[in-house]
């Protein structure tokens, strides 16, 4: 049995059987690229009930981790000063972060209410950086959602686990999600090769989680030892950034 892959257009092959929350459901994989993928997704309306899903235990700690990688990649790249917009920004944790830090961080989430960075909202416009954190395996439609980041900048940092070789059944690797039913797509290696090269754009990856699309040329060993040290990177940066909590909550207060 044959489908088409929602991320090239390509022939896709199924592979196995599965069932996501309590449907049966079919999992293909793409011949080209690589991209595994459940049948049509027709149960989102009863996934995302919730946005952010009860089983996530490591929101905070994903966040706090994240928020120490995009400070280190900002300053790789030479835009510290610049504007970074999250996008599928959840509660706003990372923005509250970012900005905590001293960057001038935006949230973007059509999803999800913004609890914690309110009045801090991407309208329009460019920006130097736009992070995904988790939100890649969600997509419907992998190229076009990328696509879309990059019409807001050339640098897309994002996280999504790179699913193994052999492609593992559904009861092998717990990123599948069964329990929420929210995560559609899964990315080889490969895979992410091929997004970035249709695009003239470099790949940054640390080989299993965290992943960079950037116009600009970057070491990547020099990346992912930031990566390994990212606990450190805040202090090391400390001197070139003023943190926005003061700042912050007197916009809010004037505004209101």
């Amino acid at each position: 049995m044959r489908d088409i892959c929602r991320l090239c257009g390509k022939h896709t092959l199924k592979i196995q059987v599965g069932r996501i929350l309590d449907i049966q459901i079919d999992y293909f994989e793409c011949l080209s690229c690589g991209y595994v993928q459940t049948e049509a997704p027709h149960w989102l309306d009863r996934a995302y009930r919730e946005a952010i899903n009860d089983s996530d235990t490591g929101l905070m700690m994903r966040n706090q981790r994240n928020a120490r990688i995009v400070l280190g990649t900002m300053f790789m790249l030479n835009i510290l000063e610049g504007v970074a917009v999250d996008c599928a920004g959840g509660y706003g944790i990372l923005v509250r972060m970012l900005r905590d830090y001293g960057i001038n961080a935006l949230w973007s989430d059509p999803y999800c209410k913004n609890l914690v960075a309110c009045g801090f909202e991407h309208e329009s416009g460019s920006a130097d950086l736009v992070t995904a954190f988790e939100a890649f395996e969600h997509f419907k439609q992998p190229s076009i959602e990328l696509d879309r980041l990059l019409e807001i900048s050339p640098n897309v940092l994002f996280s999504t686990n790179i699913i193994p070789e052999p492609t593992p059944k559904t009861d092998e690797w717990w990123y599948y999600g069964k329990e929420h039913g929210q995560h559609i797509g899964f990315f080889k290696f490969r895979t992410l090769q091929y997004l970035a090269q249709e695009r003239g754009l470099n790949l940054l990856s640390n080989g299993s989680s965290h992943h960079l699309f950037t116009s600009k040329n970057i070491n990547n060993n020099l990346w992912n030892l930031m990566m390994r040290f990212n606990k450190i990177v805040p202090r090391l940066l400390s001197r070139k950034l003023t943190s926005k909590t003061w700042q912050d909550h007197v916009h809010i207060v004037e505004r209101s």
